[in-house]
């Protein structure tokens, strides 16, 4: 996945003007300005590794002057005493970068090992998995990137890249029809041309839309594996399927033995455990 630096710059200048205020008034104070240092990334866990890319953007951003030897790419596996990368330069640079790329490499790195873990439970199937929009405000765009380092899919990125009608718009828009009709309308009016993806409640709701069409893919929501099985059976290839709702390591796999093309997760993102790393210093 290319870094989009438009995307990716903003959020680096506005995390460091957080962390950083008037000053890092502890390295100013007892570090001396022209005191140069070495650190290395040390990996504490198993997993996978993600955001070496974005942290070369950090250190970049930072001091221009840093120097980064990187020994492990994004995406591969990694284990406790693994060294990711050393940098060099300026210590009180180091220091200023060190809590952001921390920040943002565990929990990217958490979300790569936890997506990796789905693919693993996935194959042999058709089944892939996709993350949401259930991600930390201002990081959604980290966040889906790890999802694919480790082997996901992104979904939309926002509320403009796709339409998905969920029950809610179903029920204000005055039924399923009248939905997708508008949804349709709308999309003419603006000479917009993204997918549209439709939520069904129940198998009543998949037969509604399976007559009246026009939509790309339909989101089968808390259909238990029976139901879900039926619906793969009722939609017979038309429509790309996906499935959401309460779907966990543990039925994961299950899930996507009923033949559906695709299962969302928002664990992937709102609730993972970051993987344990440092960046220690060196003398």
């Amino acid at each position: 996945m290319e870094l989009n630096r438009s995307i990716l710059l903003p959020f680096i200048q506005s995390a460091l003007k957080e962390d950083m205020g008037d000053g890092d008034h502890t390295s100013l104070a007892t570090i001396p300005a022209d005191k140069k240092g070495n650190a290395r990334l040390l990996i504490k866990e198993e997993g996978v590794l993600a955001g070496v890319e974005v942290a070369l953007e950090v250190f970049k951003a930072v001091d221009p002057e840093l120097k980064v030897s990187i020994h492990l790419q994004d995406g591969v596996l990694v284990k406790t005493g693994d060294i990711a990368f050393n940098v060099s330069g300026s210590a009180r640079s180091i220091l200023a970068a060190e809590r952001l790329v921390l920040n943002i490499m565990q929990r990217m790195s958490g979300i790569a090992t936890q997506t990796q873990r789905v693919v693993k439970l996935l194959e042999g199937t058709k089944t892939k998995v996709l993350d949401t929009r259930k991600t930390t405000p201002g990081m959604r765009y980290l966040e889906k990137m790890a999802v694919k380092i480790g082997g996901g899919v992104n979904h939309r990125f926002g509320l403009y890249d796709m339409i998905l009608i969920k029950d809610n718009h179903v029920d204000y828009a005055g039924g399923i029809q009248a939905a997708i009709q508008s949804a349709r309308k709308y999309l003419a009016e603006q000479q917009l041309h993204i997918p549209v993806e439709i939520e069904v409640r129940s198998l009543e709701e998949l037969q509604a839309v399976i007559d009246f069409g026009q939509i790309d893919r339909i989101l089968l929501d808390n259909f238990d594996f029976e139901r879900l099985s039926a619906a793969i059976a009722l939609v017979n290839g038309k429509y790309i399927t996906e499935a959401s709702g309460g779907i966990t390591l543990d039925n994961v796999r299950q899930y996507a033995e009923c033949g559906v093309d695709f299962v969302s997760m928002g664990a992937l993102t709102h609730s993972v455990k970051s993987l344990d790393m440092s960046l220690k210093a060196q003398s």
